[in-house]
């Protein structure tokens, strides 16, 4: 029997509902992987630089679709728990159409202005060519990418976490089959690598677009609507959070570039590429984890059920501490066979991957937390909180930790920079939390 949202959610109907959000986001950020694997291993390491110094240029992009899912989805689950099907899917038709159009936007502004942007994000004279060509490729995909990254949540929203699942599958199949094509039988390089990543999108944004303009059994569908100002200001409120997790992700990831290609150059970058896709899967299972609850929290705070609010964050809570113990255990394990995997080919790179990865793991003990933290205030419609708390887990205390550990540490300091800035986060995550236990009655 499908599980609902109004449903009560015990640890194994909670665990049966957000498995597929959490398989999704792993393979997700697997396939993500895929083409900085293919790149290491047959371009080399100059073109993996190349592509992490644009990666974050498309993650900007990406986030406004994680912005208008996520915030948007907390209000399309309101509208539902207050017994308004209709008015769910009017929004829910809004904010498709919205992404779709400021993807366009965004997507054509970047394709433009490429070549300065990467320059901006690092790149030197010659990274250049392969930092143009992997960016404008993945920019122009950028609507699609909008798309996927919003149907994450909104099918979690329509009761259909299954197909999100089965969706990521078969993008990361396409993805990388396309990528040993591409890369590996055709030597397209870079450009392969790109191409492969966008027909990935197509299937994680197109198809479902089609379910939902197509008569189907979930609550959600596309219907005539209209343009609803104040729900779309208060889905980017709500979505802030994401938006500035992502962006100030992003920017972070390119001041990480730039000091390390000053401090020791491409060989840096490419350590520093390899652990971020390795914290791409790690992480996956705390987003993952976080979108699958987000909607269940909505309905509950929609419908006014606050016993059910108050037994579903405990839970919540409880799974989050054994899985951020559990992250930190698994990663120092495997750093080295999983950071041999991309750099085995150079036993020096290797060396100061599998060092650096085993410092950088440890911003798991603490940083799953805050995700979670962050995306149940998103669910309960507050905008401020999480976005203060995506704020200084994301920008404000990496930047500081980043200007300032390596000043004392020399490159180790580079690798505290994350664990360092996500303890201070969950510092402020408590705080938040028990200053609004009164007002949502969670606790």
């Amino acid at each position: 029997m499908p599980i609902q949202l109004s449903d009560h959610f015990t640890y194994s109907r909670l665990f049966r509902f957000t498995l597929p959000s959490i398989i999704m986001m792993i393979v997700t950020s697997i396939y993500s992987t895929v083409d900085g694997l293919f790149v290491s291993n047959v371009v080399g390491q100059e073109a993996l630089a190349a592509v992490n110094i644009v990666y974050p240029l498309t993650m900007i992009i990406g986030a406004f679709g994680f912005m208008l899912g996520t915030g948007g989805a907390a209000e399309v689950a309101r509208a539902m728990g207050m017994g308004e099907p209709e008015k769910a899917k009017q929004y829910f038709t809004t904010l498709i159409l919205t992404i779709i159009a400021l993807g366009a936007a965004l997507s054509t502004l970047c394709v433009v202005l490429m070549r300065p942007l990467s320059l901006l994000f690092g790149a030197d004279e010659a990274l250049l060519g392969d930092c143009v060509v992997y960016g404008t490729i993945m920019t122009a995909g950028a609507p699609i990418f909008m798309l996927q990254t919003s149907f994450q949540s909104f099918l979690v929203c329509a009761e259909r976490p299954k197909m999100g699942l089965w969706l990521s599958v078969g993008a990361g199949v396409a993805n990388m089959a396309l990528d040993y094509l591409f890369i590996a039988v055709l030597d397209w390089g870079v450009a392969g690598a790109a191409m492969a990543t966008v027909a990935g999108y197509v299937v994680g944004g197109i198809i479902p677009l089609i379910y939902f303009l197509l008569p189907n059994k979930s609550p959600l569908r596309l219907v005539r609507t209209h343009l609803y100002p104040r729900m779309l200001l208060k889905s980017c409120a709500n979505g802030s959070s994401e938006l500035m997790s992502n962006v100030s992700g992003s920017l972070v990831t390119a001041l990480y570039n730039r000091i390390l290609m000053a401090t020791a150059g491409s060989v840096g970058v490419a350590a520093y590429t390899v652990m971020m896709y390795l914290q791409f899967v790690f992480a996956a299972v705390f987003i993952g984890f976080s979108m699958g609850t987000a909607s269940i929290f909505s309905y509950h705070y929609g419908a006014g059920n606050t016993g059910e609010l108050k037994s579903l964050f405990r839970k919540c809570m409880t799974v989050m501490v054994l899985c951020s113990l559990g992250m930190v255990a698994i990663a120092q394990l495997l750093a080295r066979p999983l950071s041999a995997i991309f750099v085995g080919y150079d036993p020096q790179l290797l060396e100061i991957t599998v060092a650096g990865m085993r410092i950088f793991c440890l911003a798991f003990l603490t940083g799953g937390i805050s995700v979670f933290c962050s995306g149940f205030f998103t669910a309960l419609g507050d905008g401020l909180a999480s976005a203060a708390i995506s704020f200084s887990r994301t920008l404000l205390f990496q930047v500081g930790s980043i200007l300032l550990l390596p000043r004392l540490l020399g490159l180790e300091g580079i690798w505290w920079a994350t664990p360092a800035a996500e303890t201070l986060a969950l510092v402020v995550s408590i705080v938040f939390l028990m200053e609004r236990r009164k007002k949502y009655g969670y606790l």
